[in-house]
């Protein structure tokens, strides 16, 4: 049986609290979506791949171009990096000519920052340059507290913060849902220029309802696509794709403020299967019951020493 990172990693941090406190790790109250939240919808099925997303969010966050060969021209990230805060990658299987399908299909999938509902990164971070907006839900990132710790990058489920390794003052590098142009009421530029209506911005709400929505219509009849913003009156008339039964980000990982709809499985998408609880409300009682009074590290040492103790005793003997 195959034991995956993450879960040996929770089942060895509840061993290790059971064995310093003689008590179960509990899991702690998740925490829930704020009513005014606002996040993204993304329907990999109405993605064309033409990557307009991605300059647009270079441009609006004033990102550097990115060489992923030496004699490269043009901006052509293969992946996220401290450069590159979204990315479209694009999944094929056997000779890749059908779009949305897993028989000799391809389909494409956006990459950037979830904005969980209970982030890991907010959680993890010792010193609060992670923070969870309450009205909006938006997790941003202040450079002036952080101090280059990294654990946020562990913390992601979805290995999303990038660090600045080539930087002589480095920073954490992420999507920040284009939070600074809201105050000139606009929103993310990547769903601003997408042309499609592949990605979407609006409250959390308004697109947990248009994506459960679209789950029910039927394979082959045209729908009209809203653009840019659910709201915006502005629409693309396309074909419906036979969906997956499942918005992704609804549940996943304690919910997150971006979702997401496929033809392909998530999974194959490159997208990580989580549990509906977030790994934040697990960690976190352990991080205040194991470290309080520092009882649980003791506990732990102690137990190291004797038995580095007795192995030293029978190569001795």
């Amino acid at each position: 049986m195959e034991i995956k990172r993450r879960d040996f990693l929770k089942m060895a941090a509840g061993t290790s609290l059971f064995l310093a406190t003689g008590a179960p790790a509990m899991a702690r109250e998740q925490k829930s979506l704020p009513p005014e939240a606002v996040g993204m919808l993304y329907d990999s099925t109405v993605c064309i791949g033409c990557r307009a997303c991605q300059p647009a969010c270079k441009q609006a966050n004033d990102m550097p171009v990115e060489h992923s060969t030496p004699d490269s021209v043009w901006d052509d990230p293969i992946d996220l990096s401290a450069k590159t805060l979204n990315i479209i990658k694009v999944y094929t299987t056997g000779r890749g000519i059908n779009k949305d399908s897993e028989t000799d299909g391809y389909s494409f999938i956006k990459r950037h920052c979830m904005h969980c509902v209970d982030p890991a990164c907010v959680s993890a971070c010792p010193v609060s340059a992670l923070k969870k907006n309450q009205q909006t839900g938006v997790v941003s990132y202040n450079k002036d507290a952080c101090i280059g710790c990294r654990y946020c990058q562990l913390a992601c489920p979805y290995n999303i913060p990038k660090f600045e390794f080539d930087k002589t003052f480095p920073q954490i590098r992420k999507c920040q849902l284009c939070e600074h142009r809201f105050k000139d009421n606009k929103f993310s530029a990547c769903c601003e220029v997408c042309p499609t209506g592949a990605s979407i911005f609006g409250k959390v709400a308004d697109l947990q309802a248009e994506a459960k929505k679209r789950l029910t219509l039927k394979p082959g009849e045209y729908y009209k696509y809203p653009v840019a913003h659910v709201k915006s009156g502005q629409v693309s008339y396309r074909p419906v794709a036979k969906y997956q039964p499942k918005v992704y980000g609804e549940k996943d990982g304690g919910g997150s403020q971006i979702l997401m709809l496929a033809a392909v499985s998530f999974e194959k998408l490159g997208m990580p299967a989580l549990d509906e609880a977030s790994d934040a409300s697990f960690s976190e009682n352990i991080q205040h019951t194991v470290y309080k009074g520092m009882i649980g590290p003791g506990v732990l040492l102690a137990g190291l020493l004797f038995a580095a103790y007795k192995s030293t005793n029978k190569k001795d003997e």
